[in-house]
């Protein structure tokens, strides 16, 4: 598209974003709950609390079908841990020493408090407008059933 960017390292985004070297911070989502919380690959909350501390926004982009209006927040969201082995070794090789074990979550959390907006192929729900994700979609529907 020819959009200027750069590449960093994902340890540096926090510290960047301090200095004023990033505007947004977009980041997709696998799971969206009712109340807007989004689950996302490890580190998308982190990313979310340096946004908040810069004072830029944290944008949510997923399709409309990881809305679930079924699950009220993120507290009900189960977070997969990959075990010790994903990160106690690398090509068989042992990275820790023998009986170290690890935390290893797969997915964090993100509450709507740190979210600026959600954007899907059909909408952007904006929290401080008072919007949430299941409010939203609930609205539409009913506009729709009342035109038939």
């Amino acid at each position: 598209m020819g959009a200027p960017h750069q590449t960093i390292v994902d340890s540096a985004a926090n510290f960047i974003m301090s200095q004023g070297g990033i505007d947004a911070v977009l980041v997709g989502a696998d799971r969206v709950t009712a109340n807007g919380d989004a689950a996302n690959k490890i580190g998308t909350f982190s990313l979310a609390l340096g946004a908040q501390f810069a004072g830029i926004p944290f944008i949510v982009v997923a399709p409309e079908s990881t809305i679930d209006r079924n699950t009220a927040t993120g507290q009900s969201i189960v977070i997969e841990d990959r075990g010790t082995d994903e990160v106690a070794f690398i090509n068989s090789k042992r990275m820790s020493p023998e009986g170290t074990t690890s935390v290893n979550p797969a997915f964090d959390v993100t509450p709507a408090s740190l979210i600026t907006a959600i954007v899907t192929e059909r909408r952007v729900i904006r929290f401080s407008h008072g919007q949430a994700p299941a409010d939203v979609i609930a609205q539409e529907r009913g506009s729709m059933e009342s035109a038939l």
